[in-house]
């Protein structure tokens, strides 16, 4: 049996030992008394309906925009859009919001339950509560409108209501369009306008 004879010897025989072992019960330890930790392994995944997706063509959240002959940008966006099955080139919406601005700081916005894009015809027809809101301050509201993709012209063939700066008024159809001759924007409506003028 080795024999040390000073503490710097004895002090290196027991660490041989001592260290080793120590380590052991470090080791020991974190196997032993471990908490397993919980993890998600599941892959994050967007909250949609697989079956409806599958069954049904559709697309959430659109937006189109593009420029007219005549130099106005159109905005039109929608909540949801599924295609026609029926007709090509058409694209049914709800909750369609729209923006018209004209050359010159004129501007036309759109609000509509429902609506109907025909990208043959460049047509779309708005359906529903159509708000229609101007900047030369008209508010006018219809069941149904349509608004052109090419130029600009918004027309409602059908009964509006509107409150302007001149008063409240109803008409039986309205037309926002570019005069050929002045090459002005105007808003006029037609078909027995009755007017409540409000001085």
């Amino acid at each position: 049996m080795a024999r040390f004879d000073n503490r710097y010897s004895k002090f290196v025989a027991f660490a041989k030992i001592a260290l080793p072992l120590g380590s052991l019960a470090i080791l020991a330890t974190l196997f032993l008394f471990a908490r397993g930790r919980e993890v998600d392994l599941s892959i994050p995944y967007a909250d949609v309906d697989i079956e409806t997706l599958a069954r049904e063509q559709r697309v959430e959240g659109p937006a189109f925009a593009t420029v007219t002959q005549d130099g106005a940008e159109l905005e039109i966006s929608a909540d949801l859009v599924r295609p026609d099955l029926s007709a090509e080139d058409v694209a049914n919406s709800t909750t369609v919001r729209g923006a018209l601005r004209l050359p010159g700081n004129g501007s036309v916005t759109l609000k509509a339950d429902d609506g109907v894009i025909d990208g043959s015809s460049q047509v779309a027809e708005l359906s529903g509560h159509v708000e229609i809101e101007t900047s030369t301050g008209y508010t006018i509201t219809s069941e149904r409108i349509a608004t052109m993709l090419d130029i600009s012209k918004i027309e409602s063939p059908g009964t509006v209501d509107a409150i302007g700066p001149a008063g409240d008024l109803t008409a039986g159809s309205m037309v926002i369009s570019q005069d050929a001759e002045t090459e002005a924007y105007l808003l006029v409506f037609k078909d027995g306008v009755k007017l409540v003028y409000q001085p």
